[in-house]
């Protein structure tokens, strides 16, 4: 089929948060966009992801604040039996308002929304699943990712974190395989919420990439409330049973076995490229399959450009979004924007968890190997919050703030804790002014809160290997 007739000046393939982003800007300077999207437009992150998951990490955390209650002086406060399904589709409602805003704002920017899956036929030409044929001076691939599942005999009978958000009842026996920040929140919402909960950890340990104060605190609290953390484990073999799922596995070399009604996979994910006829247009994949782009976003391909999950790095919305209008800004902007890139260091990232975690720069170890233990001063502060004055049982709070050099400049942040999400984004602006230790320190505290605390903090631990 010949081509529409139509020529964009940018072609965005995926209509994610990144790719509207980055749309909507390109449009902003009078380019004429197109948006082409498979699915529901927002990505992951509007209807299998960041939105949909925080209502039901505040929905978890109502029944927390419920059980609390009591202690606070209201006796007759109880949890009752929680409703899923109604919230369920109360939640579902509201992610389709959404998908409804993205659509209107393309409408308003005067962008081409293009329903289908798009395919390369060369650098500057797609091809929708129709056959039509679309044709664009420069494109953008930021078609996401999607959850892995493994390959085990029964897999299949287990769910992803896309059909955490199909259940429609809840689910009272949960195993979560995987201790990613994805599976770290999703046992949090069913353990919160009443579920029995296991989770299926490779090594001893949870949140394997962030700092010992996050992952070791939040994984002792975890196990101290109930939630089952099943060591060195491998999960063999799925089957059906009559009341649920049979989960074969081992643990530290002993085989095992238990059964539930839910068996979720959060193993990793990996990006939506296997139909881009990616080599058409002469882009390049790294030895993990994402696509191959420089600090400007820009492929070995001149034209073609990529970013977000299929990229691999930072696979966070806000980054998506970031990096799409910076690629924007520079592709139809004026001259003033003709470098203008994102800079990856010091992004922010939170934890969803119960309690909630954060962390913004190096870790300690991480700190350690990039400016030599000998120069690395660490502060930490392990407390109680005040919220838990009143609760027999104290939810742990723990900070901790990585220096480097003589000027003890602050290159890590990672908070466990009760507001840890909401305090961070402020100490963030902060390190990415390059604040040190010392900026922390004549700033005045606002008391009673956690947040002090990383002001306040007097006795550094420097360790030396």
């Amino acid at each position: 089929m010949p081509p529409t007739g139509k020529i964009y000046d940018y072609l965005v393939i995926g209509g994610g948060s990144g790719g509207i982003a980055s749309a909507r800007r390109a449009a902003s300077y009078g380019a004429k966009v197109g948006v082409i999207e498979s699915s529901r437009l927002g990505g992951t992150c509007v209807n299998v992801g960041f939105a949909p998951k925080k209502v039901m990490w505040y929905t978890a955390s109502i029944g927390e604040a419920i059980r609390d209650a009591r202690e606070y002086g209201f006796p007759a406060a109880t949890a009752g039996a929680f409703d899923w399904n109604t919230l369920k589709h109360k939640r579902d409602a509201y992610i389709k308002r959404l998908n409804g805003i993205y659509e209107r704002n393309l409408t308003n920017d005067k962008i081409d929304y293009i329903a289908g899956k798009a395919s390369f036929v060369n650098k500057n030409t797609v091809i929708i699943g129709d056959g039509e044929e679309i044709q664009a001076k420069k494109i953008l691939v930021v078609t996401g990712g999607h959850p892995i599942i493994p390959n085990v005999p029964g897999a299949e009978l287990g769910i992803d974190s896309d059909g955490f958000f199909d259940l429609e009842h809840q689910p009272k026996r949960v195993a979560v395989v995987g201790t990613g920040y994805i599976g770290v929140e999703l046992a949090g919402i069913f353990h919160a919420l009443g579920s029995e909960v296991s989770i299926f950890s490779r090594t001893t340990q949870i949140l394997r990439s962030f700092d010992p104060i996050i992952k070791d605190t939040l994984r002792d609290e975890m196990v101290k409330v109930g939630v089952e953390i099943v060591p060195n484990s491998k999960v063999e073999a799925l089957s059906k049973t009559a009341n649920g799922i049979n989960l074969q596995f081992t643990s530290n070399g002993e085989a095992g076995q238990k059964e539930f009604d839910t068996v979720l996979w959060a193993v990793g994910r990996e990006p939506n490229i296997k139909t881009l006829g990616l080599d058409k247009a002469g882009v390049t994949l790294n030895d993990k399959g994402h696509v191959v782009v420089n600090e400007y976003q820009e492929t070995v391909s001149s034209e073609v450009y990529a970013l977000g999950d299929v990229c691999g790095v930072a696979e966070l919305t806000p980054v998506a979004i970031a990096a799409g209008r910076r690629l924007s800004d520079r592709l139809f902007g004026p001259e003033k924007f003709s470098t203008r890139k994102l800079d990856y260091e010091n992004i922010p990232s939170v934890i969803f968890s119960h309690p909630t975690a954060g962390a913004c720069g190096l870790t300690e170890e991480q700190a350690k190997k990039k400016y030599g233990a000998e120069n690395i001063a660490v502060y930490v502060s392990k407390f109680s919050g005040m919220y838990n004055a009143m609760l027999e049982h104290k939810e742990p709070s723990a900070f901790k703030m990585v220096c480097a050099g003589p000027e003890e400049k602050v290159v890590g942040i990672h908070m466990v804790g009760k507001g840890s999400d909401e305090m961070l984004q402020g100490f963030a602006v902060a390190m990415k002014m390059g604040a040190t230790k010392e900026d922390f320190d004549n700033t005045v505290a606002i008391h009673p809160t956690s947040a002090e605390e990383l002001v306040t903090l007097t006795k550094a631990n420097l360790k030396k290997d």
